[in-house]
């Protein structure tokens, strides 16, 4: 591996590492937080377009791009209200642990992966681990059950969110572009769900609309750390650089930096033994991720 997709590959590190800690910091509601978000990263794109010279598909390909970041927008709504549960340190191991199964599954179900009896075995034993590590991220010294009530609350919330996330994932399989050429029509439909659930919790439960809250346009700076991070993984997913299996490996590793800022940064707080639990439930998951990319 060069330095240059050393570099490439890790720019998810930085960029989903710190996106949910600076959507935290910035505050206000999901429907804030996911407005100026999906408005970053449809700015960021539409430079991106711009400067690379990438048309905007048209026809199928252009409805099965928009159907991804729709998916992803709604998934992140629901990861975002998990935030208010339990705080972005320990909700932000949980969806990746979701993930990481939801992208297994799918391989195995749908692609073929995993072919023979022992890759099998290596591939559910990681998915074990993914769950316990997962686990150990969320593991209290002193329960209370507002906190258990919490905590569960999240963990069904964030699990129907991996459809949304899963779709993200999935929908440009159905077509012929590259990455970098679903990248605008991805935020395209972000922002679609965005504005869409901005309306409908100003005239169904009378909050004030996003769009003309300061906040929101605060969040976009968070958006750009989220699109940053997107591009870069495609980019490091290409055969040219670190390939689909290192580059995913390497994304990964922003469940370490987003669980860690948030308990430094926004004073998530951890007992000593708790922090202990965290961290050996982070390397867990890692080590899982690479478990089911090698198999």
């Amino acid at each position: 591996m060069n330095t240059v997709a050393l570099l490439v590959g890790l720019g998810p590190l930085i960029g989903w590492g710190i996106f949910p800690t600076i959507a935290s910091k910035f505050g206000g509601r999901p429907s804030n937080q996911i407005l100026g978000a999906t408005l970053g990263t449809l700015i960021f794109a539409l430079i991106f377009n711009m400067t690379q010279g990438i048309a905007l598909p048209t026809g199928h390909d252009l409805l099965f791009a928009i159907l991804s970041g729709i998916g992803w927008a709604s998934a992140q709504i629901l990861t975002f209200y998990s935030f208010t549960l339990i705080g972005s340190s320990r909700a932000m191991p949980i969806t990746t642990a979701f993930q990481l199964l939801g992208a297994s599954l799918w391989g195995v179900i749908a692609l073929g992966d995993w072919p023979s009896a022992m890759d099998k075995i290596i591939g559910a034993l990681a998915l074990v681990l993914i769950i316990l590590g997962a686990w150990m991220t969320v593991w209290s010294e002193h329960k209370n059950t507002e906190h258990q009530a919490h905590l569960q609350k999240a963990v069904l919330i964030l699990a129907v969110g991996e459809i949304g996330y899963w779709a993200y994932s999935a929908a440009p399989q159905a077509t012929d572009l590259t990455g970098m050429q679903a990248f605008l029509p991805q935020a395209i439909g972000m922002v679609l769900v965005a504005v869409v659930y901005d309306f409908y919790n100003h005239f169904k439960s009378n909050e004030p609309l996003a769009l003309q809250e300061a906040v929101s346009y605060k969040q976009i700076f968070s958006g750009f750390f989220f699109a940053f991070a997107a591009l870069t993984y495609l980019i490091s997913a290409q055969p040219d650089m670190n390939g689909l299996a290192t580059g995913f490996i390497l994304s990964q590793t922003s469940v370490i930096l987003a669980t860690l800022t948030g308990i430094y940064f926004l004073k998530q707080a951890k007992t000593k033994k708790e922090m202990t639990v965290t961290i050996l439930g982070l390397v867990l998951i890692i080590f899982a991720a690479s478990l089911t990319v090698i198999v």
